[in-house]
């Protein structure tokens, strides 16, 4: 059973997974108390089970983009439980899980989350024959920026505010996501996960770094 943990954003969640059912799923609006929250939310998740933390078998973190004490918090955990039980980790990146769970097949796909000071943080990405793969690193970007950097008919999802829908449907080539498929989802981090481990995937705990937009607030470029 491989437990998945998304700490990235305001937006929390939880789940578990067993590779052929989600046993749980709990997604919340966390706003700044991810310290106070996700160890009691994750033991309550387990004993809603009957379930003990001995029973989980991996464990998968979102890796980034993100928030700065919200990405250290969730891998914190995550090494954590890794460490004390022996079982696997792996990190997946936050956008990747969001375009997981995108029915559109063409054109391109931007995915955005709210990055702070009026700025998104966004990753284009490119259809291919094993499905949307990023076409580039993580980048700040305005809603108004966006739109200059469109070339064609695109697809946004992800964390973006009602002046931010406005300003990007202005544009006649976007179409942009209903709510309900902007919301990241802790039970598409897990299959990702269990995916990849069954393939032999998984990261020496050590080795398990945040991807960040840029550099925190006071620290060196």
């Amino acid at each position: 059973m491989l437990l998945a943990i998304d700490t990235a954003t305001r937006m929390m969640g939880l789940a578990l997974y067993d590779g052929a059912a989600v046993l749980a799923e709990h997604l919340w609006l966390g706003g700044g108390h991810h310290t106070t929250q996700l160890a009691p939310e994750v033991g309550l998740m387990l004993r809603r089970l009957g379930v003990e933390p001995s029973a989980l078998t991996g464990v998968t973190v979102a890796s980034g983009p993100g928030s700065y004490s919200g990405l250290r918090i969730g891998m914190a955990l995550a090494k954590g439980l890794a460490m004390s039980l022996g079982i696997p980790l792996l990190g997946i990146p936050t956008l990747d899980i969001l375009v997981r769970g995108q029915s559109v097949e063409e054109g391109d796909l931007l995915a955005v989350l709210a990055a702070g000071r009026n700025r998104l943080a966004g990753v284009w990405y490119n259809k291919t024959d094993v499905g949307w793969e990023p076409r580039s690193e993580a980048v700040a970007l305005t809603a108004e920026g966006i739109l200059t950097r469109i070339q064609g008919q695109t697809y946004i999802c992800g964390e973006i505010t009602q002046e931010e829908r406005r300003t990007l449907r202005s544009d006649r080539r976007v179409t942009v996501a209903p709510p309900a498929q902007c919301v990241r989802r802790p039970a598409i981090l897990a299959e990702m996960a269990w995916e990849r481990l069954r393939r032999g995937s998984q990261l020496d705990i050590a080795g398990l770094v945040p991807i960040y937009l840029a550099a925190p607030a006071g620290s060196a470029a």
